[in-house]
């Protein structure tokens, strides 16, 4: 039988793929421990897996990646949310798979492979059964399009975000608008955290990490969601010079991502003292954080 197997690094990822058959299928899992539907997904692929017969080349294999412990590879198949699967076939992305319903898994994997690789009746196993979400109600919360005061407030799971929830690609945007914005937004409020989701809905670790550490200190901090803009969050790669998310900004300034900023507070633990609300207010300045 199949298995799910753990790719722990960069080169065991590399070395997996140089020796798989162009017409293996592979079944790309990505993931993180602190997601709770990644529990339900891995027992979903590991009983999927299981009603595969090996066979010589494998005709489909079923690869596990932590999405945060490799974000390269995770950059590389646009992870922005897990649990989430990326179906390959000679080096091409052939399907993809969002959330952990069990049956819109076992019909893709069934879609790309043949049906004779299969063990039993094609494929089809008994596989666990899909996890149920409430859908949230709409909280009626006004979307920030234009300007507003960040600098005032620390973020709280009651707050607005600073980008609305989709990009607009009707228009291009030219290289010089894009870098006059991303000056303003680097400055929309003294401390700016540049991270996936927001502070009430991180969507990844290292973003509900930093988002922790600023609670903890009671700083004042603007926030843009860059999961809700793919122009930022391609530009301010190159405009920061910095690959990955979260980013955090302090008086326009670029400090780094999360363990850059552990070493900040390790080096200086009243790094973030003047930016606190606990410190005496300061006159807010006005940002304009418009997406």
């Amino acid at each position: 039988m199949t298995s799910l197997v753990d790719i722990p690094d960069e080169a065991s990822f590399k070395a997996t793929f140089t020796s798989t058959s162009p017409t293996t299928l592979t079944v790309l899992y990505f993931h993180a421990p602190w997601a709770a539907p990644c529990a339900q997904m891995h027992t979903i692929l590991t009983t999927l897996a299981q009603t595969y017969q090996v066979t010589s080349p494998p005709s489909i294999q079923f690869l596990s990646v932590d999405a945060e412990a490799l974000p390269e590879i995770s950059e590389e198949y646009d992870v922005t949310a897990v649990p989430y699967l990326a179906l390959l076939r000679g080096g091409k992305t052939v399907d993809t798979v969002s959330g952990c319903d069990a049956t819109k898994v076992r019909e893709a994997v069934e879609k790309h492979h043949a049906p004779s690789a299969a063990a039993g009746s094609g494929g089809k196993g008994s596989l666990p059964p899909v996890l149920s979400a409430t859908k949230r109600a709409d909280d009626g919360q006004e979307k920030t399009n234009g300007t507003a005061d960040l600098s005032g407030y620390a973020p709280s799971s009651g707050d607005p975000t600073t980008a609305p929830a989709m990009t607009s690609s009707a228009t291009e945007t030219s290289k010089e608008d894009i870098t006059a914005r991303l000056t303003n937004l680097v400055k929309a409020a003294p401390v700016m955290l540049f991270m996936k989701g927001t502070p009430s809905s991180p969507q990844c670790g290292f973003s509900r990490q930093l988002v922790g550490l600023l609670r903890e200190r009671s700083v004042r901090y603007g926030f843009f969601n860059i999961l809700a803009d793919e122009d930022v969050r391609q530009a301010l790669k190159e405009f920061a010079d910095w690959p990955t998310y979260p980013q955090l900004w302090v008086g326009g300034e670029l400090v780094g991502g999360l363990d850059i900023v552990k070493e900040e507070l390790e080096n200086d633990p009243e790094f973030f003292t003047e930016y606190s609300v606990n410190k005496s207010a300061k006159p807010a300045q006005e940002a304009t954080a418009s997406a």
